[in-house]
């Protein structure tokens, strides 16, 4: 990476199934914290805007240039940040995917979808191209959403595309988090990159998340993660090669949403 201050950050929250315009408010209370502490990038769990919520997806797809999303682009833009969320996205052949929206301090949106599916997604969700690089404050970031992250081959691509930085969105149960976060330190070490994974802060789709979001520095150092499911922001800052990490609380909004135990 290049000698510049870096601020990085995870959001560990909670989603409202299938209600987009409720759950942009809900990414603004944590874009607002982020902005007071200086974030340069921002990333939020898998189908974040709608919840892990396969049923609800189609119906509740959300298009790059949705006006629902206007108070997240002002964010964007009035602080200088990339905000990242994730939401169900359709393209040209109505084909549906699992996707992420790039919203960059611009204003410009860019999307990637997710390339790799779970067992079971393959019946509602069709496999994604990847996306872009983004570029922020020199740092290239690369983007990921939940089970690309199993597949080696992901990663590895971003690092020879020249990415510094490999963000996350995931949906992690306790069933998959050693084994998932294991890969993710594996990959900061093995390709110099600093790795962002936010995970969900409640349950949703039925699945019970693990919580515990994690950011690793480019050498393997956990930077900060957040102990347990509580809604939270992570913050990681580099400054002259050395990271620097905070875990910040942000008020819980109490949402009603099913559980149940799976293999994610």
């Amino acid at each position: 990476m290049k000698e510049t201050n870096l601020i990085l950050a995870v959001a560990q929250s909670g989603s409202i199934p299938g209600d987009v315009s409720a759950n942009v408010a809900r990414h603004l209370r944590f874009g607002v914290v982020a902005a007071e502490h200086g974030v340069q990038f921002l990333v939020f769990p898998e189908l974040s805007l709608t919840g892990y919520e396969p049923a609800l997806a189609r119906s509740n797809s959300v298009h790059p240039h949705d006006p629902k999303l206007d108070p997240l682009r002002r964010l964007a833009e009035e602080a200088r940040m990339t905000v990242v969320v994730g939401a169900p996205i359709l393209n040209d052949k109505r084909e549906l995917h699992i996707g992420a929206l790039a919203i960059c301090s611009d204003g410009m949106v860019s999307t990637y979808t997710k390339q790799h599916l779970h067992p079971g997604e393959d019946e509602v969700f069709t496999p994604g191209l990847g996306g872009p690089m983004l570029s922020v404050e020199g740092a290239a970031v690369a983007l990921a959403i939940c089970a690309d992250t199993t597949y080696p081959q992901h990663p590895a691509s971003a690092a020879a595309c020249g990415a510094n930085v490999y963000a996350a969105g995931v949906l992690i149960t306790e069933n998959g988090y050693a084994s998932d976060t294991a890969l993710l330190r594996q990959y900061s070490l093995q390709h110099k990159m600093a790795v962002l994974m936010a995970n969900h802060s409640a349950p949703t789709g039925g699945w019970v998340s693990a919580g515990k979001s994690a950011i690793w520095s480019d050498d393997g150092e956990l930077v900060a993660t957040s102990p347990g499911t509580e809604e939270g922001l992570l913050i990681a800052t580099r400054h002259k090669r050395i990271w620097d990490g905070m875990s910040l609380s942000v008020p819980t909004v109490s949402s009603a949403i099913g559980s149940q135990t799976g293999s994610r």
